[in-house]
């Protein structure tokens, strides 16, 4: 959790699910083919498996993905699988319970109660995202690699690092995210309706809906070589 105090919305400041729609439309002709849900976190909004069940019938989109906390998810995980979502990946950076809720301020079994009904759900190729901070432990990872294997997840390790500081990363163990600069083709829509090119960078530009193929366009053709750093937003507000 960020210590940052929460800045509340109102709903016409962030963008509907008829106009996510009609971008995901747009970049699928354009030829994106996947699209993932993050946050923050997904499942606050109301009757997300609305959204899910547009997206998932946009034509060329073929993969449609969640990254999630895993709170709400119990409730929710029957609804997203009928509504066309493929695939999970649930965030949880410890299996010890009181480590657990010092980092999310969030209770472990909820979660782990959530994995297990996705699981009864149908979901497979499931992802545990694992933050891997400065004095995380080669038994800490020893003991999410065990409970992986047992539920038939897989581990995908994270470096922690800083969206101010691309620099900032922590190179003790090998790990899966993020990306190599290099290698980066994502394209991240915010809530509040701008296209951000590059995670580690304040460039945004902002939807024109009268014109959605030109700003993704845009997005795309300014998306930097290499990022620094992003000082404008917090990483709850961008997602990974």
């Amino acid at each position: 959790m960020p210590n940052e105090p929460f800045v509340h919305k109102n709903h016409a400041d962030i963008l509907s699910y008829e106009q996510i729609e009609a971008v995901a439309k747009t970049a699928a002709k354009l030829g994106i083919t996947k699209i993932r849900l993050t946050g923050g976190e997904p499942l606050v909004r109301k009757e997300i498996e609305r959204l899910v069940a547009r997206l998932a019938a946009i034509e060329g989109i073929i993969e449609l993905c969640m990254t999630t906390n895993g709170s709400l998810l119990a409730e929710k995980a029957a609804l997203l699988k009928q509504a066309g979502l493929a695939r999970l990946n649930i965030s949880m950076d410890s299996i010890e319970p009181e480590r657990y809720t010092r980092l999310t301020g969030g209770e472990l079994q909820q979660t782990i109660k959530a994995i297990e009904v996705a699981i009864k759900a149908g979901f497979e190729n499931t992802k545990i995202n694992m933050v891997i901070l400065d004095n995380t432990t080669e038994k800490e990872i020893e003991a999410m690699q065990a409970f992986c294997r047992e539920k038939g997840l897989h581990l995908q390790k994270i470096m922690r690092f800083s969206l101010y500081d691309r620099d900032d990363l922590s190179r003790r163990f090998q790990t899966e995210r993020p990306p190599k600069c290099q290698v980066c083709n994502r394209l991240r829509l915010t809530a509040d309706g701008f296209l951000k090119p590059c995670l580690f960078s304040d460039d945004e530009i902002r939807l024109n809906f009268d014109d959605i193929e030109g700003s993704i366009r845009k997005a795309v053709f300014g998306k930097a070589k290499s990022g620094t750093a992003c000082k404008n937003r917090f990483m709850n507000q961008i997602g990974g």
